[in-house]
């Protein structure tokens, strides 16, 4: 069990312990630092708290990160599009309309299940549920993903993740048409006050950067490259509502009735990372799919 110690300074005081440890890491959502708080995996000052202590300036905080449990989720032959492989790292180009991992009604057919029919090693950090797993991209949305075999790689890719020398490049069809041909979006996400289902742009949010430039315009929509600097759950979903151009097809962002598509036009097309073990800078490009390219055809013939 590993365990991590820290101690509460000024700009802190006050503030939610689950908050707190949850921005530690962006690997750790707020959910499972609640379950190790409620679990007594988290004391303050030699005692367990509950999820909402506020904090104070000099409190001594030590976090036990429990060790995995052992793995319970049924290896699946669901065709993979890997793009490289060796005995640390994977990159996978994950088709939309997959799930990446598993979770309470979609405990089958995910990304996970399929590399655990593919390959035995994956390593164990994110415990049960998804093992293997450094990042994420939602359910709609198709393209490259770096997956670890082993706890070092994983460790690396987090880290890499963490100090933004990751890249990760999407493309996108949004509403409306961008007059500029280059943007930055730095506005900070958390949960939706309105809705805790939903993500948006929030004063006492987490962090979040978004460059984009324009590929190409159309009569109503844009078709866009957006390259993350951070990596916040829904952050080009949200941050291209936020200034006025959501992704076209978005159920949860974006205006209904829109581009025959189910689900955002999104794509992660290029991911580049350092390798875990020999340092040397890989990068990975996937074409659009053929749904995305068929928008992008019927577009540009009713201009």
């Amino acid at each position: 069990m590993e365990q991590i110690q820290l101690t509460i300074e000024d700009q802190h005081d006050g503030e939610r312990i689950d908050k707190v440890i949850a921005e530690l890491n962006e690997q750790w959502s707020r959910s499972q630092v609640q379950q190790w708080l409620k679990e007594g995996h988290v004391l303050v000052n030699g005692k367990a708290v509950k999820p909402n202590y506020k904090c104070h300036v000099d409190d001594e905080v030590t976090i036990s990160i429990p060790d995995p449990e052992p793995l319970h989720v049924e290896p699946e032959h669901i065709p993979l599009d890997i793009y490289y492989e060796d005995a640390d790292v994977l990159v996978v180009n994950k088709p939309r309309g997959m799930v990446v991992h598993p979770a309470p009604g979609h405990m089958r057919g995910t990304l996970v299940n399929a590399l655990l029919a593919h390959c035995k090693d994956l390593s164990g950090i994110n415990g049960v549920l998804r093992p293997g797993i450094v990042h994420r991209i939602d359910k709609d949305t198709s393209g490259l993903l770096m997956v670890a075999k082993n706890d070092l790689a994983h460790e690396s890719l987090v880290n890499q993740l963490v100090n933004k020398t990751v890249t990760r490049k999407y493309e996108a069809i949004v509403h409306g048409v961008i007059p500029h041909d280059y943007g930055t979006i730095d506005a900070p996400i958390g949960r939706d006050p309105r809705d805790r289902q939903s993500m948006a742009v929030v004063e006492n949010g987490k962090e979040a950067v978004t460059h984009f430039r324009v590929l190409e315009r159309f009569d109503h929509y844009t078709f866009v490259e957006c390259q993350l600097e951070t990596g916040r759950t829904h952050q080009i979903r949200v941050h291209m509502k936020y200034i006025g151009y959501p992704l076209a097809g978005d159920p949860k962002y974006g205006p209904r009735k829109t581009l025959p598509l189910d689900g955002q036009a999104l794509h992660a097309g290029v991911l580049g990372f350092y390798h875990p073990r020999t340092g040397e800078y890989m990068q990975f490009k996937a074409p659009l799919p053929h749904e995305f390219e068929r928008l992008l055809d019927m577009l540009r013939n009713n201009r």
